[in-house]
């Protein structure tokens, strides 16, 4: 099957209804893991890292030779330098920055076409509690922090009427924005993506064994004979605590956190916007997704954390090899039957 299925081949559906800390993630140091050290029989560690998203992404690897473990990650790490590259809302050669700027963009690069239709298809199948036109409110919310304070009603009234996912054309030649002042980001879809497209680069190439981290995460067979690739969740309110662990069990897994950007210091204010309130949601300190793709996990933790604990229950319960863990504003877990927790 094709990479481009778009979201009905995420979800398996034929139509659509020590820890050492990365962003809102830790990898478990179970055992001291050294590059060069054997693991399994004839594979030994390799690691690889580079800036993109704003973070350092890292790649680890089992592999037989020290050369071609490289050269494969270097070639993974390139895949998902170009989606950064192609995505920033900062950098201004991205076609998202030049369609922020300018409106429009001719010639949409095939992965700028990808992403945003899957944007569309996750909009229409969470009704609207996922849109990446939200960026006219960040921009709200981080003018007003910049002056120490929090916007006043008619600004986020503006730039509230500038959000409409629906308000987005996206065709093959062209991709173009339909009201002036009106802004896309795809945060909470290109890291999941660079997931994928990364992996599949791994996989082409033989390795067999490997972790990754753009900030979401997805992993290739195990760690050690007897251990998979565990993660910890980060604890939303305790710096160095860990609220639960998660075996990586061949889905990918993103989480978003009220914690990440706060424009508030009582996390009420957030980098994570309603689109039907203009502000941040107020239930939710973080939700973690495993699911069959990373930008298919990326996204909905994005939507979840909008739609609330109750709305997300049960939208997980209709999406094929989905599960949730939600952390409320109190600090209460609750979690589907299936999400890969790690028992102690």
């Amino acid at each position: 099957m094709r990479r481009r299925t778009l979201l009905s081949a995420s979800l398996g559906l034929g139509m659509l209804a020590g820890l050492a800390s990365v962003g809102s993630w830790s990898e478990l140091q179970v055992d001291a893991l050294l590059p060069g050290k054997e693991v399994l029989a004839g594979l030994t560690l390799h690691s690889g890292s580079a800036l993109a998203f704003g973070t350092t992404v890292t790649i680890k690897t089992l592999h037989a030779d020290a050369l071609s473990a490289q050269a494969v990650i270097q070639d993974a790490l390139r895949e998902v330098r170009k989606i950064d590259a192609l995505m920033s809302v900062y950098q201004e050669r991205s076609q998202v920055f030049q369609l922020n700027r300018d409106g429009i963009v001719e010639a949409p690069d095939s992965h700028l076409l990808y992403v945003l239709t899957f944007a569309q298809q996750l909009s229409v199948l969470t009704a609207g509690a996922f849109d990446i036109t939200v960026q006219p409110l960040w921009r709200a919310f981080s003018d007003a922090r910049s002056r120490g304070a929090l916007p006043a009603p008619e600004k986020i009234a503006a730039a509230k009427s500038l959000v409409d996912w629906r308000q987005l054309e996206v065709q093959q030649q062209q991709v173009r924005l339909h009201a002036p002042g009106m802004a896309i980001t795809l945060n909470g879809l290109a890291q999941g993506y660079a997931v994928d497209l990364a992996l599949e680069v791994l996989r082409a190439r033989g390795v067999r064994h490997a972790l990754l981290n753009t900030g979401e995460f997805g992993a290739i067979g195990r760690k050690t004979p007897a251990q998979p690739w565990i993660l910890g969740i980060n604890h939303p309110r305790q710096a160095d605590a860990v609220s639960a662990l998660v075996e990586m069990d061949g889905r990918k897994i993103a989480t978003s956190g009220d914690y990440a950007t706060v424009f508030s210091s009582d996390f009420v204010h957030h980098h994570i916007f309603d689109p039907a309130s203009g502000d941040s949601p107020p239930a939710l300190a973080s939700v973690t997704v495993a699911a069959p793709s990373g930008i298919l996990a990326d996204g909905l933790s994005t939507a979840f954390m909008v739609m609330g604990a109750d709305k997300a229950f049960r939208l997980a319960a209709q999406l094929p090899e989905v599960d949730i863990l939600l952390i409320d504003k109190k600090g209460a877990i609750r979690k589907t039957a299936h999400f890969p927790e790690l028992q102690a």
